[in-house]
């Protein structure tokens, strides 16, 4: 039993499961739009997401205790490496504008934890544009909505119209609500300077939030020009266990309810997509 839970902790600790929703939420893109499946770009997308949630996560740590690193932050160090060298190969098969397109959502997630700009622009000592108020969820939404919805189709040249476009904003209100349990878990741990969506509004005006948004996501399907029976009933389905997790969210409540069950929102998402198009 401890084993199992030693590797379940690293599991989620390494950034495994959340690379796991990013690549779900990549693949969703090409089934909805009648695309076959890219192994180069969603596992370059997979581990492409190991990289850089564990370098935003432990960067920090790692550059402050680097002679008394902990051996658990050592193992997550070599995985890292290792999804690294995956992340390049993968990355060698990968079409020319499709590396640019990586190379702009790259470098915001590395100006995401690397201090660069003075420090009027920031509310802590880490000159980042994590620190910069109010604007954390927001990054995360546009990068994870670029690189599941348009780097795919990127890759297979696919014409980025309109209908494309309304998917990926709908992707980024997806993630914008899907992070909202995240930031109420967060609220007593974060700086009052930093200007979360809970800290601007409070918890209960934040759920509420968290159920406009996430009808917001669903409705929008409606405006596409081809609306297909099942992927309404998945859309309704997702939406709903959206809901439900806004609403079980607190801020008083384990790390295993938003790093696991919430996180893995777009997995269940993946699989019902799979399940009805077999």
């Amino acid at each position: 039993m401890m084993v199992l839970k030693k590797l379940f902790k690293f599991y989620l600790n390494a950034s495994i499961h959340v690379a796991l929703s990013v690549f779900a939420l990549a693949w969703i893109t090409l089934i909805k739009y009648d695309l076959p499946f890219d192994k180069n770009v969603l596992f370059f997308v997979f581990f492409a997401s190991v990289i850089g949630y564990n370098f935003v996560k432990y960067f920090g740590l790692a550059k402050q205790h680097r002679r008394a690193m902990a051996s658990w932050l050592r193992v997550i160090e070599l995985f890292s490496l290792m999804c690294f060298v995956l992340m390049c190969y993968f990355a060698f098969f990968l079409e020319l504008n499709t590396l640019l397109s990586i190379f702009a959502f790259g470098l915001v997630t590395f100006m995401y934890a690397i201090p660069f700009l003075p420090k009027r622009f920031f509310v802590d000592k880490h000159h980042n544009l994590r620190s910069i108020s109010g604007l954390k969820v927001y990054l995360i939404g546009v990068v994870w909505a670029g690189v599941t919805v348009l780097l795919p189709l990127i890759n297979k040249h696919y014409k980025l119209d309109n209908e494309v476009f309304l998917t990926a904003i709908q992707r980024f209100i997806f993630i914008i609500a899907l992070m909202l349990p995240f930031e109420l878990r967060d609220l007593k741990y974060d700086s009052l300077k930093l200007g979360t969506i809970p800290q601007k509004i409070g918890v209960n005006r934040t759920k509420t939030l968290g159920i406009v948004l996430a009808l917001v996501f669903f409705f929008l399907e409606f405006l596409k020009q081809h609306i297909i029976g099942h992927y309404i009933l998945i859309q309704f389905i997702v939406t709903t266990l959206l809901i439900l997790y806004t609403l079980g969210s607190r801020v008083e409540q384990s790390d295993v309810y938003t790093a696991f069950w919430v996180e893995g929102l777009p997995i269940v998402w993946l699989l019902l997509e799979l399940g009805f198009n077999t």
